[in-house]
């Protein structure tokens, strides 16, 4: 029964045996299969961490791309600030204009220096704005400047040539506000 017992204790002890040798194939294939899903699952982080950091990138360029068009727009709003009074104005300045075309005469002469007086500081307070007259008569007709209303023929005067202005145009710095109304030679 000794021989017995030990045989079954020597197949126990190479059944585990086996069992061990087998845990340590199952522990290398499952250390194989961990290192397989940890490579696969940095490789999926470092994808994501790459589109994250291109999404961040994107948007901090739009973001920069706001600050300098809120940037430029300031700068613009500074600049034509009083175009919205000059538009109003400029109505008042042609009824000044047609107002100072009356005769003088002694009877009224007190009155046209007054309106003279009034005509020059509105004037002035337009050019200190940045407003300035276009000028016309006897230059090419530019139609980002001039608003051709009639046509004449003049031989002594050039083809395209402003020969009458009918309506003073205004710029505002470097912007037109109203082009002016103006006679073009054929």
């Amino acid at each position: 029964m000794e021989e017995q017992g030990n045989t079954n204790e020597n197949e126990k002890n190479h059944e585990d045996g086996k069992v061990e040798v087998l845990d340590a194939e199952q522990e290398g294939k499952d250390t194989a299969d961990e290192q397989l899903k940890l490579q696969e699952e940095n490789e999926a982080l470092k994808k994501e961490k790459d589109e994250v950091f291109q999404r961040m990138l994107r948007v901090q360029a739009e973001f920069d791309n706001f600050k300098k068009r809120s940037q430029r727009e300031k700068e613009a709003d500074r600049k034509y600030k009083s175009q919205d009074l000059v538009n109003e104005l400029l109505p008042a300045v042609d009824n000044f204009e047609r107002a100072l075309q009356v005769e003088t005469t002694e009877d009224n002469a007190g009155f046209v220096e007054g309106i003279t007086m009034v005509y020059r500081q509105i004037k002035e307070a337009l050019k200190s704005q940045g407003v300035e007259e276009i000028e016309s008569v006897d230059k090419e007709f530019d139609p980002n400047l001039h608003h051709a209303v009639m046509q004449v023929e003049e031989e002594d005067k050039e083809p395209n040539i402003i020969v009458e202005e009918l309506q003073k145009g205004y710029m505002l710095k470097d912007r037109v506000i109203r082009p002016a109304m103006v006679k073009v030679n054929k």
